[in-house]
């Protein structure tokens, strides 16, 4: 039997163009730290429209997920991707020019549309696209430009910092340049062989399938999608919650709404804000936000490494666990007023923390546990309820922060991170190195 054999170059490259819609989730999730200072004195915001038009990017993501779904199921991963792309080019310049809070929201609204579509498609792109064995790794591409997109878009923003009261203006303006830099490399990309093949177009995808490795993994993997579709049927949202897939989809949507109830979203979004709480000023603050940056993606990197030699379940136990107990010493110290070096110190830790583990494991996992019938329409269902805890995240730290104290809500996060450590205990299966067609066999109840 032939051996079996992957172009590896070609992989990284389709997995890294198709990852950049996830370096443009990092710039719209990162941008508004540092435009936060300016907007408030430029829309007079108050805690509760601080909150709004900050998670009013999440509001756009779910919609932007429901409309991925169905383009990804009917027309194939690739226009999506086109789609979310001219999207994000479109908002970056509305925001620009935005004249009023209205206007501005509205436009964060539909910036949220293409994160929503790039965070469904980018992962599960990848993922399809991927041989097992390093599956995991190519996944975790997409969360290392997520960070990449975050760190280059708060050191901007700092050196943007001094132009004066219209400095927000470039901050989201600038977002058009990766935009279309995303479009161009998506025009290269090939469609997703497993889709092809579920469209009824098989000799296109074993000719994607002959790209990636040999003829016998093209011939293997073709056979395995071949079986993983027999008897299935249009997608629905119905089929989702069937009996027979219901515990992969649970465990996708807790995991979801985990990853953003952990609470560190609040650390990357509202780091100016912690930071004034102990006298710091808008330079250092700003300051923080590149040194959290900086952590994130010097973890990130090491997650990458990890995820397919220690695997999924041993990284999420260690960061849930970790997050909890940063959080406790996190809150006593802002509670009691630490100089600013101290709380950093924590703050980097709980972000390292967080970087090894639920954030690229999480994206990981809801690329690899849907059975292959309804892939589309479930990591449409995780992800759309994973943008509905962010929204609650981040609309409401502002108001509890004002009522407990920036300290507060750390104390709140450090008990959902420790039930997420029981949960994951307890439910979450290992799935390194086992193709997306044998993870269908121990998820799915037959």
């Amino acid at each position: 039997m032939e051996k079996i054999t992957f172009n590896h170059k070609y992989i990284i490259g389709i997995s890294f163009i198709s990852a950049l819609g996830g370096y443009l989730f990092g710039f719209d999730f990162a941008v508004i730290s540092g435009a936060l200072p300016f907007l408030r004195t430029q829309f007079m915001l108050d805690a509760w429209w601080e909150g709004f038009l900050t998670g009013s990017l999440a509001l756009g993501c779910i919609v932007g997920c429901l409309i991925a779904g169905n383009i990804a199921d009917r027309y194939g991963r690739k226009p999506g991707l086109m789609i979310a792309a001219i999207i994000f080019a479109l908002s970056s310049i509305g925001i620009a020019f935005a004249s009023s809070l209205t206007l501005f929201v509205v436009m964060r609204f539909m910036a949220g549309i293409g994160v929503g579509m790039a965070s469904m498609l980018c992962p599960m792109y990848i993922a399809e696209i991927s041989p097992a064995k390093v599956r995991g790794r190519n996944v975790a591409i997409n969360q290392l430009t997520v960070v990449i997109g975050i760190l280059i878009t708060n050191l901007v923003n700092y050196f943007l910092a001094d132009t004066g009261p219209d400095a927000w203006r470039w901050m989201f303006g600038l977002g058009v340049v990766p935009s279309l830099i995303f479009l161009i490399g998506v025009l290269w990309l090939p469609e997703s062989p497993r889709w092809l093949v579920k469209a009824g177009r098989p000799e296109k995808a074993n000719e994607v399938l002959l790209k990636i490795g040999s003829e016998s993994f093209a011939s293997s993997t073709f056979s395995d999608i071949e079986k993983s579709l027999v008897g299935v049927k249009k997608q629905s949202y119905k089929a989702v919650f069937e009996k027979s897939v219901r515990p992969a989809v649970i465990v996708g949507i807790i995991l979801a709404v985990f990853q953003q109830l952990c609470g560190i979203n609040v650390v990357f979004n509202y780091t100016s804000t912690i930071f004034e709480s102990v006298g710091a000023n808008l330079d250092r603050q700003l300051f923080e936000t590149v040194a959290i940056g900086a952590v994130n993606l010097l973890f990130t990197l090491l997650a990458m490494w990890q995820v397919d030699k220690l695997g999924r379940k041993p990284l999420m136990l260690i960061g849930s666990l970790g997050l909890s107990i940063v959080y406790i010493i996190l809150a006593f110290l802002l509670q009691n007023q630490f100089p600013a070096s101290l709380v950093s110190a924590f703050v980097l830790l709980a972000i390292s923390m967080y970087a090894i583990s639920l954030a690229p494991v999480t994206w990981v996992l809801i690329s690899e546990i849907f059975p292959n019938k309804i892939r589309g329409a479930a990591s449409s269902v995780a992800i759309i309820s994973l943008w509905g805890a962010y929204f609650i995240l981040v609309f409401t730290f502002p108001v509890l922060a004002k009522k407990l104290g920036t300290f507060g809500p750390f104390y709140l996060y450090a008990a959902i991170c420790f039930l997420g450590f029981l949960f994951i205990k307890k439910r979450v299966k290992e799935t390194k190195g086992q193709t997306l067609e044998e993870l269908e066999e121990s998820f799915v109840r037959h």
